[in-house]
């Protein structure tokens, strides 16, 4: 929430149009360019709705009729056998929005068991974790009497995680979420280096699943990473750190509290460019210098990840702040 003008920055450089937005949201004229894969290119966006329709009603129950009769209308022809998501949303910011958001769903959530008890009973309110398109009910109040639905969405990959009361700082949940969108994490038997790990939220993290950790950070560790079996620390600066001829770590973290053009240029192409990590999650602050124009920089051709992680996902996740979260395999 609060990135709205970003994302229409964003979404105008990579060439759509904006139609409208509010807080938490940007809705698009419609274009040609405005397709699943255009989608998955945004790095602000959250959850993408294809092909919306907007609805508005005066009333809970006019509002629950509408939508229902968007659904039923929509199902026509298809045959419902598995989970599906049916997911609710609307800005955190307008008060007391989400007191009408949760009566209309369960006015439509009585209107769906009445007309369709065997497809209701399979919906799921909630999104899968992870990235890709989804196939559902997907319903986002702009306000109390105003509503987006589709049935056709792009999940981005963010998502609320949980805490860890021995993780040394909140960082620990944006790395959690990071793994969530790769769809892959450290496990048993593979290494991990933490570049400016203090006070260790990543490292313990990486730890805890089983890899086995070398902490690069002249500050101290704290909470569960302190003293944890499978994490080295060393007392070094993560700029002059270099793995040992012929090493290659499985995984290269960095959550630098830098200026971002010197973390991408002093410490991430050469990791990259060399092929000193397999996979890597590494996160650039934008606070002090402007995030679209970076976006630019990372997704222009000579940019290290376009060179060597083609693949990466550039996204500012859910516990992100003022960053961008970049997540991929070198060589991919």
């Amino acid at each position: 929430m609060g990135f709205q003008d970003l994302l229409a920055r964003e979404v105008a450089d990579r060439g759509g149009t904006e139609a409208a937005r509010g807080p938490g949201w940007v809705r698009l004229q419609p274009s040609a360019v405005a397709t699943t894969e255009w989608a998955a290119g945004l790095a602000f966006a959250h959850l993408t709705l294809m092909e919306p329709v907007e609805i508005e009603g005066e009333s809970v129950n006019g509002l629950a009729q509408k939508i229902t009769d968007f659904f039923l209308t929509s199902l026509r022809g298809e045959r419902v056998e598995a989970a599906w998501p049916c997911v609710w949303q609307g800005p955190a910011e307008v008060v007391g929005l989400g007191r009408r958001i949760s009566a209309v769903e369960t006015a439509c959530g009585e209107l769906f068991r009445k007309r369709l008890a065997r497809v209701a009973k399979l919906a799921v309110l909630d999104l899968p974790a992870g990235r890709g398109a989804r196939r559902g009910l997907f319903v986002y109040f702009t306000d109390f009497g105003r509503a987006v639905v589709a049935r056709e969405a792009f999940a981005h990959g963010p998502h609320r995680m949980a805490d860890d009361p021995l993780a040394p700082s909140r960082s620990f949940l944006k790395i959690e979420e990071a793994y969530t969108v790769l769809g892959l994490a450290p496990r048993d038997g593979e290494t991990a280096v933490d570049l400016g790990a203090a006070p260790g939220g990543w490292s313990y993290s990486a730890a805890n699943r089983g890899a086995r950790v070398i902490a690069i950070d002249n500050g101290p560790l704290k909470g569960g990473a302190l003293g944890h079996a499978r994490i080295e620390h060393r007392r070094e600066d993560a700029f002059r750190f270099q793995p040992a001829p012929g090493e290659v770590f499985d995984w290269m973290l960095c959550d630098l509290v830098e200026e971002p053009h010197h973390v991408l240029h002093q410490l991430v192409a050469p990791w990259l460019e060399r092929g000193w990590c397999r996979r890597f999650v590494i996160n650039l602050k934008f606070g002090r210098v402007d995030a679209i124009e970076l976006l630019r920089e990372l997704r222009a051709p000579d940019s290290p990840f376009i060179r060597f992680a083609p693949g990466t996902q550039m996204l500012h996740l859910y516990h992100d702040r003022e960053e961008f979260t970049l997540v991929g395999e070198v060589g991919r």
